[in-house]
This record gives structure tokens, sequence and C-alpha cells, in this order.
């Protein structure tokens, strides 16, 4: 009924109501609710109109409507505010504050009312006033601290923040459950006021750690990756601070994170330890932080951190993990000399876990070490074809014959690799692994001058699910379409390709000597600005950075309209930056690429590093 009272309160339903008021039963119900939709309509379609004349600037028009709006439910807080803010735009100031003073004057008023009223002063710039109210709004905690929230709320948006933090730290004062952490993060934030806003950041994680990676976010945007950064070292005192008082692992985490966030991954893994070793219950987070920071490339300190995993009790599988990422590692900083030892080593972890779908990891990085790294490709071969009847799954299996194609390629036989490649797209179809076999079909019709076959499978590939499938497929695509017409022999693409199998073969010294024949003989070809680019590469491989930044430079000043210009100006920032520690230098190749290069894949690490050289803060998120 209470539906049918609302509607004998509205003029336009007065006479129907009459009408009704003797029907009984179902019927009446019907009629009630049929007129209540329409009422909700009419009521919907007042308040899209309002708001629209509002967002438009059409206050006055506005005004008619929200006043009707309020005429039929005159407690929408919502509509009262719109039609003040109607008043303020008008400024018809007086309106305004006898219609807040009015609706606080009330038995049921709404306290953030107050903050409205004091802000319709502040138009007026009566600051007095302004302030009365403004205090009315936060003494009104003390008798129901619940307002805060809606209180706070209310001066956030006006960007009265010293009155907004007042409000909720004494709604916690009055209230010790009360939990506004993350809106005095943000006042503080906003207030330049870092240690509190960091330690109001830190309370909401430890109340709650489901909050720790949205809050982890919100820091890293005022910290940066230099340890030096005045933020940065508020942080962490602020850390060291709290875990001296309360020595707990909490702590020791956020420093951690705190220490990857600046990449001092030795200073991360020994809090890591720390926590370890107290409570001993999983070796995940220092796993993580291992593979972290082998991927960041910083080897010595992940050979540190896997090693410390490897003397610890393991699962089997765990452990042959650790194994695997050691020995890639030692292989990736080894020297010739000492290849024989890690083979022996690859052999002895092969031996003690067997050759099994566990240690399948293991077995291909031997074999492609034996290949590649000491070109004993008899013997990868070999260890290959023992061991190719073992009991695989159908990825896994395609995961070994595309190790054995891999190393057919770089044997020159051709044909066979094309073989195991063509197998794994028959088996599996629509995979990532099929896609990246067909990849290699067409690259091996490359390195073996059959441009057109491999044109055929990269039209196909431009397209495929994996984004980095398709950028390959389409920078081989325009290597071998644009140059395929510069000669009816082909003779410089076909070097290059030679030269960019000898990279392939890990043939370094073969692949630079090849570059440089083109370079003499096919000076004025179109396909110079690759040749000069992949031999840089190459360069840079070998330690010759001075050779390299030759190559880069002859690109950006000789060959302007190269599509390897800002790969070139980013290869040089870095070679300027970490060779000869040139960071004036650095940073204007990094700039040439914001300025000039607006579509390139650098352009968003370009950005970073030209701010972190001109030491502006680097949101790291």
């Amino acid at each position: 009924m209470a539906m049918l009272y609302f509607l004998s309160r509205t003029t336009t339903y007065k006479f129907i109501f009459k009408q009704i008021q003797n029907i009984n039963g179902l019927m009446l119900k019907s009629i009630i609710y049929i007129l209540f939709f329409f009422t909700c309509i009419s009521f919907g379609q007042n308040a899209t109109l309002a708001n629209v004349f509002f967002n438009n600037g059409e206050f006055s028009k506005a005004l008619v409507e929200y006043n009707k709006i309020l005429a039929k439910q005159p407690h929408r807080t919502d509509y009262f505010i719109k039609k003040i803010k109607c008043h303020q735009e008008l400024e018809q100031y007086s309106i305004a504050q006898k219609a807040l003073t009015h609706k606080l004057s009330k038995r049921f008023s709404q306290p953030q009312l107050y903050v409205e009223l004091g802000y319709n002063y502040t138009l007026q710039k009566d600051s007095v006033n302004a302030r009365k109210a403004y205090n009315s709004a936060i003494n009104i905690l003390d008798e129901n601290p619940n307002y805060a929230h809606t209180i706070g709320q209310r001066f956030e948006n006006y960007s009265l923040l010293s009155e907004a933090e007042t409000t909720y730290n004494k709604a916690i004062a009055l209230n010790k459950n009360a939990n506004f952490d993350y809106q005095l993060a943000n006042i503080y934030g906003q207030q330049n006021k870092i240690e509190k806003m960091f330690n109001s950041y830190l309370k909401l994680i430890k109340k709650n750690k489901q909050n720790k990676a949205t809050v982890q976010n919100l820091i890293g945007k005022f910290l940066s990756d230099n340890p030096k950064n005045e933020n940065n070292v508020i942080l962490k005192r602020a850390l060291l601070k709290n875990l001296q008082a309360t020595p707990d692992t909490f702590w020791n985490e956020q420093l951690s994170w705190l220490f990857v966030q600046q990449k001092e991954f030795n200073k991360a893994f020994i809090q890591e330890k720390a926590i370890y070793k107290r409570d001993r219950t999983s070796l995940n987070r220092i796993f993580n932080l291992g593979v972290l920071t082998k991927k960041q490339g910083n080897l010595e300190t992940a050979q540190k951190i896997f090693t410390f995993i490897q003397e610890q009790p393991l699962e089997k599988n765990t452990r042959i993990n650790v194994l695997s990422f050691l020995l890639e590692m030692k292989e990736a900083t080894s020297l010739p000399s000492e290849y024989d030892s890690i083979a022996t080593e690859y052999q002895t972890v092969l031996d003690s876990f067997g050759i099994n779908k566990n240690t399948l990891k293991i077995q291909l990085a031997y074999a492609n070490f034996l290949a590649f790294k000491k070109h004993d490709i008899t013997a990868a071969v070999n260890f290959l074809k023992t061991n190719e009847k073992q009991s695989f799954s159908k990825f896994d299996k395609a995961r070994f014959q595309m190790t054995q194609a891999d190393i057919l390629v770089a044997d020159g036989k051709f044909n066979q690799a094309l073989l195991n490649y063509s197998k794994i797209q028959r088996h599996l179809k629509n995979n990532t692994l099929s896609q990246e076999a067909r990849f290699k079909v067409a690259k091996t019709s490359y390195y073996k001058g059959d441009f057109d076959w491999a044109l055929q499978q990269l039209k196909v590939l431009k397209t495929s699910t994996s984004q980095l499938i398709a950028n390959d497929a389409l920078d081989l695509h325009l290597l071998i379409s644009d140059h395929i017409n510069e000669d009816s022999l082909h003779v410089a693409l076909k070097k290059y390709s030679k030269a960019d199998l000898f990279a392939f073969q890990n043939q370094k010294t073969n692949s630079i000597a090849l570059l440089d024949d083109i370079l003499n003989k096919h000076p004025v070809n179109k396909i110079i600005d690759d040749v000069l680019f992949l031999q840089g590469k190459l360069l840079e491989q070998q330690g010759n950075h001075d050779k390299a930044k030759n190559n880069y430079e002859r690109i950006i000043n000789t060959l302007k309209e190269s599509v390897f210009v800002d790969d070139a100006l980013f290869r040089l920032a870095f070679i300027q930056l970490n060779t000869f520690g040139n960071t004036k230098k650095a940073a204007e190749y990094f700039e040439a690429i914001l300025f000039n290069h607006a579509d390139s894949i650098h352009f968003v690490e370009a950005q970073k590093m030209y701010r972190k050289l001109r030491g502006d803060t680097i949101d790291n998120s």
C-alpha cells in the first residue's frame, strides 16, 4: 500500500486515484503497478533530461527539471546537490544558501550538506562563515563517526584536503575500527607528505594482504629505480624503522619488493633469505626472485639465489628445475676453455635424474650446447637420436623434434630439417608450437635461397596469434620482399641469408666477414641498412662496441629513410650509456626516438630511460 500512498500524493494521478479507491483485489494491484511503472519512467526521463542540461551547461533548464524531481522525491540528496550547483553556476548564492540552511534545519538532515554550505560561502569569498560550516561538518562526528566517509569525500571533491584529513583522523580517534588508510594515503600523496602517505599505504597492506598488489602499484608511482631517489630513501627508512620496532616478516617482504623495484636483487635476496629462515615453509618466493633476477640479466646474483635453493631440501622436480637454471647461466657466462667441464656437468645431471619427461628441458639444452657452443653437431645429433624413443606428450615430442630440426639447419641439412618442422605442423594444428614450426620452415627456406616459398609461409604467419612470431614473420617478409627484385640472381640477398645462417650457427666471425663482403661489393644495394644493422649487433656480441657504434651512426646519418633508424638510435643510446658512460649523448639518442619516431617499438623504454637520465621520478608500473 506504500505505492498506493505515493500515487495518491502526486498531482498527476490524484483524479485517477479517486476513481480506483473503490476497486479491490487483483485488479487494484495491477492498476497500481502499471501506474507506478509509468511514474518511474516519467521520473527517469526527468533525471536524464536534467543531467543532459547540466552537462551541457544549460543550468536554468537543468534547475527546472531537478525541481520537478525533488517535488516527487524530496529526500534525494544527490539531486538536491545538483540543484545547488545549478544555483551556484547561475551565481544565485543566496538562494543556494537558503535552500541548504532549510535542508539542514530538518530533523533528518544530511551532515555532508554543511560542506556544501561552506563551499557556497567560499564561492562568495566569505571565509569566516565557510570555516564555521566546515567545522560544523567535522563536529558532527562527535555524535556519529559513521558520517566520516561521506563528509570526507565531499571535502575531497572540493580539494579541501586538510579538512578531509582532519575528518578521517578524527573518525579514527573516535572509532578504533575505522579504516581510512587508503583515503589518507591519497590525501598525503596530493599534499606531497610522502612519508605519511607511505605509512598509510603500509598500514593498509598489513591489515589486509589482499590489497598488496594494488597498493604496491600505487606506491610504485612515487618511486624510481634509483636507490638514492628521495622517495625511495623515505620508504626504505620507514620500512627499516617498522622492522626494528616489530620484527615481522611482513616488513622484510616490503623491503624485498622495494629492492626489486630498484633492481638491487642481491639486497632483495638477503630479505628473502631472512623470511625463509624464519618460517621455512616455502622456497617459492626465493625461486620467483631467482627467475626474475635471471630475466633481468643479473646472472651473478641469480646464480647465488639458485645455488642457495639447491642447498635446501627439495622435491625432485624442483631440484631439476634449479639445476637447469644453473646450467643455463653457467653456459651463458662461460669461456670456450670451460665447455668440456660444462658438458660433464650436463652428463652428470642426466645420469643422476635419467632421460625422461622431467629432464627434457635439460636434454634439449645439452643438445643445443653441443651443437651451437661446442660446434660438435655429430655429438648433438647422436645424443638426440639415442633418446628419441622416450615417452613424450605430443607437445614435448614437438619440442624434441624442433630441437632436432634446428640442429639439422645448423648442419646445413635443410631438407631433413624441413621434414621435421612439417611433422610438427601436421601433429599440432592451430598451436603456438605449430606456428613456430611454420616460421622455421620459412626461415630455413630463406637460408637455402628459396625465397618464394619462404614468402608464401610468411604471408600466413603475419596474422599469427603469437605476437612475437607475427613480428618476426613480418620482419623477414619485409627483408625478402624489399630485396628479392634487386637483381635477378639475388646475389646480395643470398649472401645476406648466408651471413644470417652463420649468425644462427653462432659463427659470428664468418658472418661479420661475409657482411663486409656485401658492403664492399654491393655498396649501393638497398640491403645495405640490413647488413649494417645485423653486423652491428654481432660486433656488440663480440664486445667490439666502437665498430658497432660506427655501423649504427652510418645508418642514422646516411640512410635516414631506413626502417632501422630507431633501432640504431636505441642501440647507440645504450652503447653510450653502458660502454662509454656518456649519459648526455645517450639522452640525446633517446630524445631523438621520442621526437622523431613516435611509432617505434622502443618508444616506451626510450621515454623511461630519457626521463631517468633527466632525473625524473619514473613510474615503474
